[in-house]
């Protein structure tokens, strides 16, 4: 006979709290729904193929036992991403603003950002340390709590050192965003469902740049722009409290159902040996996407940092107007994201192998970002705003992929520690590359085309390295893909 599931109760909650459960645990964020009913013997007796969980959750929102928590926790992660890339747009957007009031020029503007840039390479490789430690729900934590109150610091400075200082420390406590992200993923996804997932809370980023773009300019036009700093970087502890109520591992989650579970470790298990950091060079993937990260990380800063100024060069796009046309490039960038981790998902589904998969969706988004190089040479400011969209979704659709790389070809316990080597490196070569852009700027009076030529070989470059370091996928457990 089945056993009967057990049903939520005040009580049982109670003592699960008195038994150690953070001052933030709150039960009604668990509960998605109260309506109890007995869990299936297996998943395909209600014809599903990919449920997932533990004995003590609650029904799906369909009443068939199955519970679909995961992908709470894949939106946790768009919000926060959001959140992180809002606060790092602002000084992007106001940059023609700060240019005035604090009397800078390109090249010193391009010193605050690698300040940033600096930092935020030591915070990837730190955090994604400290998250393979600690676990996610504590070091994701520390990090937003850390790089909201740097982002509200900004608010206090008024010279370009005072910038310099609080991007460095803003930077230093966002390196921790993709770490946690993309290790979370790793934790409540199985492979074939992680590309997509990564392109959904990847799509916080653009999200993030989106809400900048309206909320920074309404702020700022009304209150000045040090309450655009303030306004933004609260929004960060306001995320704290869900992520705390909500986040436990799965196999810890009282809201996740057996069959969830099931799934969620349906992939072979990872090597139980102890992994160093000095034994994650030895694994080809690990340079693999460090070589990934440093060739195609530089591009997207410059997209993040320079495109409102482009705009104001090329088309006279003020304050007042910016929001419209970057709305537009990062909603472009949104579907690219999504839809780039879902191609190779679907590919993985309909029978191809990860390495087919993710392989293809690489080369696609990689040739996909070919016509910006059009972007500085047009007259019609929405075809360059379009030009540059397109770029940035190849952009994002490659960035699922290559984070989800990672996934497949490193142990689970490793895989904030390998992403964070990673972003290091492409935080790194971003550095150079913003300094490169800002002397180019300068001595070419603000001509775009070199930035944009670049951009469309760096991808492609990058793929062969990644083809040539690791030509076929493997799963980390040493099954082959």
């Amino acid at each position: 006979m089945r056993s009967k599931q057990p049903t939520w109760s005040l009580e049982r909650t109670v003592r699960q709290t008195a038994a150690g459960s953070t001052l933030f645990h709150l039960p009604w964020l668990h509960r998605l729904r109260s309506d109890q009913r007995p869990l299936p013997a297996s998943p395909e007796e209600n014809g599903i193929t990919c449920p997932v969980g533990n004995v003590d959750a609650g029904a799906d929102e369909d009443g068939s036992g199955i519970t679909r928590y995961r992908w709470w926790i894949c939106a946790l992660l768009f919000f926060g991403t959001t959140i992180c890339y809002l606060d790092r747009q602002v000084i992007a957007v106001l940059k023609n603003s700060l240019k005035s009031d604090l009397h800078m020029d390109e090249q010193q503007y391009a010193a605050i950002v690698a300040w940033f840039q600096t930092a935020y390479a030591a915070g990837y490789l730190l955090a994604g340390r400290m998250n393979d430690i600690l676990r996610v729900r504590r070091g994701y934590a520390v990090s937003v709590f850390v790089w909201s109150l740097a982002a509200m610091a900004h608010a206090l400075v008024r010279t370009v050192g005072g910038f310099s200082f609080a991007r460095a420390a803003l930077g230093l406590a966002e390196g921790g965003n993709f770490p946690a992200s993309v290790r979370s993923v790793s934790e409540w996804f199985p492979r074939k469902e992680r590309a997509l997932a990564t392109g959904i809370f990847n799509a916080g980023s653009n999200v993030g740049v989106m809400v900048s773009a309206v909320m920074v300019p309404w702020i700022t036009l009304r209150f000045g722009w040090p309450a655009a700093f303030l306004g933004t970087g609260m929004i960060g502890l306001v995320w704290l409290i869900p992520w705390l109520a909500m986040y436990r591992p799965p196999e810890e989650h009282p809201r996740v159902s057996a069959s969830e579970l099931r799934l969620i470790q349906s992939d072979p298990p990872d090597t139980s040996e102890k992994i160093s950091w000095a034994s994650l060079l030895k694994y080809r993937a690990t340079w693999a996407f460090a070589v990934g990260m440093a060739l195609s990380g530089p591009i997207w800063w410059f997209y993040l940092f320079w495109v409102p100024g482009f705009l104001y060069d090329q088309f006279g796009v003020d304050l007042k107007n910016i929001g419209l046309p970057l709305i537009t490039v990062y909603l472009i960038a949104d579907v690219g994201s999504v839809a780039g981790g879902w191609f190779s998902s679907w590919l993985i589904k309909r029978g191809r192998t990860v390495n087919f998969s993710r392989k293809l969706a690489l080369l696609v988004c990689a040739l996909c970002v070919v016509p910006v190089v059009m972007a500085s040479r047009v007259s019609n400011q929405w075809v360059a705003v379009c030009l540059i969209g397109l770029a940035a979704a190849a952009h994002q659709g490659w960035s699922a992929n290559l984070y989800t790389f990672v996934s497949d070809t490193i142990p689970r316990k490793a895989v904030g520690s390998v992403v964070g080597m990673g972003g290091m490196a492409g935080a790194v070569a971003g550095i150079f590359f913003s300094v490169f852009v800002g002397a180019v700027l300068k001595w070419t009076h603000n001509n775009y085309l070199i930035i944009f030529l670049i951009a469309p070989t760096a991808y492609l470059v990058a793929l062969a390295a990644i083809q040539f370091l690791v030509p076929k996928i493997e799963d980390p457990s040493g099954s082959n893909s």
